[in-house]
């Protein structure tokens, strides 16, 4: 049997799903180690070494260990060819400026509206949320907006770290229950949406819903 290429620690439904479906999408061969969140593993000294937040995902590769999703996904696309437009590919601009505003301006704002508190503290939580649930739906309209305007390849045609980024937050956002400020769904996003419907039905996509133990349709439908 060869020897796992990576090793991702994951928790269910968190960041490290976003690489777990990069991971399958690269064909490598990775191990996983689901971390014991309740047992305070996130705080451990091994732990805290890999990631010194004590954050998930955290990786082990053959440079040695890795934290943020968005610098794994762009070291997966690095070491394995289709995950991302070649450096010096007349894509490549294009692809990291909207891969960029996806960290920044969709991630970021996401994960304060999920944990307010941390960002101003409990009484101020509720404008926190109102203020950037208000930011994610302009962000993602004119994402959006720019894929009814030129659905390029990198997105649209096949699975990249991309489109499986953006499928994850997503996911996240329509969980919250109808009428919150943040929740966006596929059916709220009319050129995004049927790109995300195709990319939830690939094998990769499949094999990390089967895995996570989540409905097959885990972008269009997934709570």
């Amino acid at each position: 049997m060869s020897r796992p290429v990576y090793t991702l620690y994951f928790s269910p439904d968190s960041a490290s799903f976003i690489v777990r479906l990069a991971l399958r999408l690269t064909g490598a061969e990775f191990a996983e180690r689901q971390i014991d969140r309740p047992a305070g593993e996130l705080d451990s000294p091994a732990y805290r070494a890999m990631h010194p937040l004590g954050k998930i995902p955290a990786i082990e590769t053959p440079d040695g260990p890795m934290f943020e999703t968005a610098a794994i996904l762009m070291y997966l696309a690095e070491r394995h060819a289709g995950l991302a437009p070649a450096q010096g590919s007349a894509e490549r601009a294009a692809f990291l400026k909207w891969y960029f505003y996806t960290v920044t301006n969709l991630h970021a704002p996401l994960m304060q509206v999920f944990y307010p508190e941390r960002v101003a503290g409990a009484e101020c939580a509720a404008a926190v949320v109102a203020h950037q649930a208000a930011k994610l739906q302009e962000h993602f309209a004119i994402l959006d907006q720019m894929v009814a305007r030129d659905a390029p390849d990198w997105l649209s045609a096949k699975p990249s770290i991309f489109s499986v980024y953006v499928g994850v937050l997503v996911r996240w956002l329509s969980g919250f229950p109808a009428g919150h400020p943040a929740r966006i769904t596929t059916a709220d996003l009319p050129a995004l949406g049927p790109i995300l419907a195709q990319l939830e039905t690939c094998p990769a996509a499949q094999d990390v819903a089967k895995a996570e133990g989540c409905a097959p349709t885990i972008f269009t439908a997934a709570y």
